[in-house]
């Protein structure tokens, strides 16, 4: 039976990958995509959002407006790796139809409650929308499966020397989410740049004359020319993959949180891999996290390549 999942996006280039990959999955019931600010404003994502809907043949599937801001930062964007409009410069069809009137956040409540069985959230975005429902609707978790994000690092940020892009714009959010209790995969930077294709397999894509295959392909050679390259990472689309088929990735448990006050790693993930009887022991230098979760440390990369491959040329 396929996994009911609700995909949150700011959708520049690798979540429009993402999209394609979930929107063309024969293993995943996509009930709703929801928006955040992110890559792009709002007002751009929920656009790209339909439009690489449209492309896939997947107009019946909800697009819900979210937050435009962080909790407690002004929004911050990522227009020098996505481009001024968020996929790569390329121009789509655009959607003839519109987005929900709903907020994503009283959406997710009432799309989530109603649901038949539990749900799983996909967030690949800084994640104030998951935070403000986990925050404001706490009945919602008993029905909620797991959430498996794309954000957060074990080493090195992106956004800064500690912090991830995802994380970094909404630090507080993301510490609300891995403090939920609910069963919680962080797909973050160790394996987010893993999963590639290379520009012959995205030439092929673009060639197919599929409509979702058609784009991705497109997609991922203008990520190669922008950045000079003969190979481009899938990014959000690997954090769906695992949710497709989890056993290529390998993952441990650890106390996570995320650092807020810090000058220098304010949105760091800390990620305690320490064996609890020394962490125990140094409590006086840190107090408990209280707060494990799933992260991702390794993965099979050409398994979720050609999963991808093989998804969006149905």
């Amino acid at each position: 039976m396929p996994t009911d999942v609700i995909l949150d996006v700011d959708t520049g280039v690798d979540d429009a990958l993402a999209l394609l990959l979930a929107a063309t999955s024969e293993e995943l019931n996509l009930l709703a995509v929801t928006c955040v600010h992110g890559n792009v404003t709002l007002d751009q994502v929920v656009p790209n959002t339909l439009n690489v809907l449209a492309a896939a043949g997947r107009d019946d599937v909800p697009v819900v407006p979210g937050a435009d801001r962080p909790l407690k930062e002004p929004p911050r964007h990522a227009r020098g790796v996505h481009g001024s409009n968020g996929l790569g410069g390329l121009e789509l069809a655009p959607s003839a139809r519109a987005p929900e009137s709903e907020h994503a956040v009283a959406y997710l409540r009432r799309r989530i409650l109603e649901a038949e069985r539990p749900v799983t959230l996909v967030p690949l975005a800084p994640l104030t929308n998951i935070a403000a429902l986990l925050t404001d609707h706490p009945e919602v978790r008993a029905n909620i499966e797991r959430i498996a994000f794309m954000g957060g690092a074990i080493g090195s940020g992106n956004a800064s020397a500690a912090a991830e892009f995802n994380v970094r714009q909404d630090p507080e959010a993301a510490d609300i989410v891995v403090q939920s209790g609910l069963p919680t995969l962080m797909y973050g930077l160790e394996v987010f740049g893993q999963v590639r294709l290379t520009r012959a397999e995205a030439e092929t894509l673009a060639g197919s004359g599929n409509g979702a295959a058609t784009l991705a392909g497109r997609l991922l050679l203008s990520r190669m020319d922008a950045f000079n390259r003969d190979a481009s990472g899938l990014g959000d689309a690997g954090c769906v993959a695992s949710v497709i088929d989890p056993g290529a990735l390998e993952t441990a448990t650890h106390p996570v949180r995320v650092e807020l006050d810090g000058t220098w790693t304010r949105g760091e993930t800390v990620v305690d891999q320490r064996p609890a009887a020394t962490a125990s022991r140094e409590e006086p230098w840190q107090p408990p996290m209280n707060a494990s979760i799933e992260v991702a440390t390794d993965v099979e990369a050409a398994r979720y390549a050609r999963l991808f491959i093989d998804t969006v040329s149905r």
